[in-house]
């Protein structure tokens, strides 16, 4: 379960959106979560559907690798799903005991579920395509604007490229605790909730020993360095469109453009 994690990945391959600018991904990203919550239409869904499919074919990573990833989210999506069935008021369809199952809560489910999956599904797909070092650079130059304002920027993306690399490394560090305690004689999987929460116990101290041993030595490899933030700073490789770029974002402003369409006939 905890190998299944994604999210914050790099899955290297020689496609299309791995080479488009990382300003290009960001943006498409999140034009695509902006698309999700534009209603809960069946064909809203189904033009987002054909969209998040043909951008996953272009990205050469396996379907496999990335449906693994919803692993560890399914408690969270038959929680969301359970909520929206039985706590929906409107049409009664099934009613048993004090349970309703209502035509509204049934679709609700249904729309939040998938809402979920591509939800992490499509923000995966950034990551799993993008370098952190690129996200860094991204989400500096994207938001460039906001230094306007006295906005630190650099040490924004900084602290969100440190986060999204430290994930498959704390996944890794949490694998190796949980087999060590393991081999101990630690149950995690059998007894009541409370039992195997206190089982838990043994893992997450020695991961946050480990965690803020690494934060300190990345401070101090970050000191020795003279790190003093963007001022001054050059880029070796430069971010610069290319024409895959244009042409991306000529294909998102059409696919938003669809869905506001599909949005308005539907309505």
């Amino acid at each position: 379960m905890i190998r299944d994690i994604t999210i914050g990945q790099y899955y290297k391959a020689d496609s299309v959106i791995h080479r488009l600018d990382p300003r290009v991904k960001l943006m498409g990203t999140l034009i695509f979560i902006i698309s999700l919550f534009m209603g809960m239409n069946i064909w809203i869904y189904a033009v987002v559907t054909v969209a998040l499919a043909v951008v996953i074919k272009m990205s050469r990573i396996p379907l496999k690798f990335m449906v693994r990833g919803l692993k560890s989210i399914v408690i969270l999506i038959i929680i969301s799903a359970v909520f929206n069935l039985f706590l929906t008021p409107g049409d009664v369809l099934i009613q048993i005991w004090k349970l309703t199952i209502t035509y509204q809560g049934l679709k609700m489910a249904i729309f939040m579920v998938v809402r979920l999956i591509y939800l992490i599904v499509g923000t995966s797909l950034m990551t799993l395509t993008t370098t952190p070092n690129n996200l860094t650079d991204g989400l500096e130059k994207g938001l460039g604007f906001l230094k306007v304002i006295k906005v630190p920027v650099h040490e924004i993306a900084m602290m969100m490229s440190i986060a999204l690399r430290f994930i498959p490394i704390l996944i890794e560090e949490t694998d190796k605790i949980m087999k060590a305690q393991m081999a101990r004689g630690a149950d995690f999987e059998n007894g009541s909730l409370i039992k195997r929460a206190k089982a838990m116990v043994p893992i997450l101290v020695p991961l946050f020993v480990s965690a803020f041993r690494r934060a300190n030595e990345l401070a101090m490899a970050m000191e020795a360095r003279c790190y003093h933030g963007s001022e001054g700073r050059t880029k070796m490789k430069p971010l610069k469109y290319e024409k895959r770029d244009r042409i991306a974002y000529i294909s998102m402003v059409l696919y938003l453009g669809v869905i506001i369409i599909v949005k308005i006939i539907a309505a």
